[in-house]
Parts: structure tokens; C-alpha cells; sequence
């Protein structure tokens, strides 16, 4: 296989893996955010929260999160014409990333539903992270070549 064509192949392949991390953090996010906002009594114990104020708190947490991921489907359509979104949300996750583990840090003993409810945001958004983040690299690096070619 010529140069040029293992770099076609290359690109194509960054920007596959760019799309597929993108999607399945947006997909994962999404489907959370509406289990919070259509059945919020089942999520709100998790938090040590309760009742009408329990719903309330798990309803806006979804809220946040679809607002959150508004971000998303242009990155995922087109994570090259959008790079720049494509860095926004590396941002928000890295963002979500520290805060929810400064909260996870500040959990005393005695919590560990809520400690473990917390947990599974940091490890989810660690994961993310690391796969959107290699997948905007990859793609960095393979757009760099391209235009060096």
C-alpha cells in the first residue's frame, strides 16, 4: 500500500474513531439525562435524596445533562469542520471529570450509596475522556499529516 493511501485509510479511521467515542459518550449522557427527567423517584435515593424535592433535584440534573451534551451532535457530525466544538467538549468533560470527583473526595463516611452513585459519573467521564480525548489526537495528528502530504 502506497503512502498516500495508508494516509487516506489514516484519516478515515481517525475520524471513525472520533464519531464512535463522540456518539457513545452523547448516547450514554442522553439516556441518562432522560431516566433522570421521565422517572426521577427511581434515581433519587442513589443521591440521599427524597420526595417531592428528591424528584425536583433528579428532574434538573437531567435537564442540565441534555444541555450538556447540546454540544455533541455537530461534533459527531463533523468532528473535523467542528474541531473547535470537538474541544468544547473535551473541556466539559474535564470539567465534569474534576468536579464530580472534588464532590466524591468530599463525601464523609457513612455515604457509600451516594459515594458509589458518584463514582460511577467519575469513572464513566474518565473513561470518556480518555477515549474522546485519544480520538481527537489521533485526529489531530492525521489532519496535521494530511496537510504536511
Amino acid at each position: 500500500m502506497n503512502q498516500a493511501v495508508q494516509e487516506r485509510t489514516a484519516s478515515k479511521a481517525a475520524l471513525r474513531a472520533a464519531r464512535i467515542a463522540l456518539a457513545a459518550v452523547f448516547v450514554v449522557n442522553v439516556q441518562c439525562a432522560v431516566q433522570f427527567v421521565l422517572w426521577p423517584d427511581a434515581f433519587a435515593p442513589a443521591y440521599e435524596l427524597a420526595g417531592f424535592e428528591g424528584r425536583i433535584a433528579m428532574q434538573g440534573l437531567g435537564v442540565a445533562f441534555l444541555m450538556w451534551n447540546a454540544t455533541y451532535p455537530l461534533a459527531i457530525a463533523n468532528p473535523v469542520k467542528h474541531r473547535a466544538l470537538f474541544g468544547v467538549v473535551l473541556a466539559q468533560q474535564a470539567i465534569g471529570l474534576i468536579g464530580e470527583s472534588a464532590i466524591l473526595a468530599s463525601i464523609p463516611a457513612g455515604h457509600e450509596l451516594l459515594a458509589s452513585s458518584i463514582l460511577r459519573f467519575v469513572a464513566f467521564d474518565g473513561a470518556g475522556l480518555i477515549a474522546m480525548a485519544l480520538a481527537f489526537v489521533a485526529l489531530s495528528v492525521s489532519l496535521k499529516r494530511r496537510k504536511a502530504a
